[in-house]
């Protein structure tokens, strides 16, 4: 299997191939053409954001036990809110939490990574507009998703959008499990088997109200344990095949 991932080398960002534990920069782009090029050492590698999306659309309550510990009812069709560009940080980059701002939860998900512009594309053509898939935590200030109704607020904050730590193309999402850990100790873990609207439908859902363009993210939803991560925390979405995002949790400079 292929993973893509972004990295510092030599001052400037470049995407390597990875496979089997081996690591050759890329030349082209990883949207259109590339190839794999010259082999570097993975020792001490700077790892980058994979990609910059324009937006990653979040999709709620997509795992049958979340929407339970929610007490909420299980939606008829896909629930979507967008995080902004400016939430994405990637591995090892930390969570900063406002101050006054409650409760802040981590959220362990499965990303899809758009490959080409992509409208009202069908559920059977889905896996034409796919790039491949990646980790998302979409941190979350609790109190306020509940006091604003909407999530725009408590979900748009800087640096609440990690993704990382790569892009697995070819990797097939229909039954990858899904944890997160923190601090070392396990608070969610569950399969996208369990997901009520799955990867194709999400796609088909989506770009039939929007345009997704090459790098955005369709983040499927998260399962139940989510739990609130404090400063001094550290923080890790593990996804099968994907492997693991890790983040620091600290609280934000005023």
């Amino acid at each position: 299997m292929l993973r893509l991932y972004r990295l510092n080398h030599d001052g400037a960002p470049r995407y390597a191939a990875e496979r089997e534990g081996r690591f050759r920069l890329i030349d082209g782009d990883i949207f259109d053409k590339f190839s794999e090029g010259a082999e570097i050492t993975s020792e001490s590698l700077d790892l980058l954001a994979p990609v910059s999306p324009s937006k990653i659309v979040c999709i709620g309550l997509n795992y049958k036990d979340h929407a339970a510990e929610q007490h909420k009812e299980l939606p008829d069709e896909p629930l979507m809110f967008i995080k902004p560009s400016t939430a994405v940080v990637g591995p090892g980059e930390p969570i900063e939490i406002p101050a006054d701002v409650g409760r802040v939860d981590h959220e362990a998900e499965l990303g899809v990574v758009i490959s080409r512009m992509a409208s009202r594309v069908k559920a059977g053509d889905a896996h034409r507009h796919i790039l491949g898939l990646i980790a998302v935590n979409d941190v979350s200030a609790r109190v306020l998703q509940a006091k604003d109704v909407q999530y725009t607020r408590a979900k748009g904050f800087d640096t609440f959008a990690p993704i990382g730590p790569c892009i697995a193309v070819g990797l097939d999402g229909k039954d990858l499990q899904v944890r997160a850990y923190v601090n070392g100790m396990l608070r969610q873990d569950s399969r996208t088997r369990e997901l009520i609207f799955t990867i194709p439908e999400l796609v088909e859902f989506v770009t039939g109200v929007m345009t997704l363009l090459p790098g955005d993210i369709i983040s499927t939803g998260t399962p139940s344990g989510v739990g609130p991560i404090v400063p001094g925390d550290q923080v890790t979405v593990h996804i099968e095949g994907v492997g693991a995002l890790t983040n620091p949790v600290v609280a934000r400079e005023n």
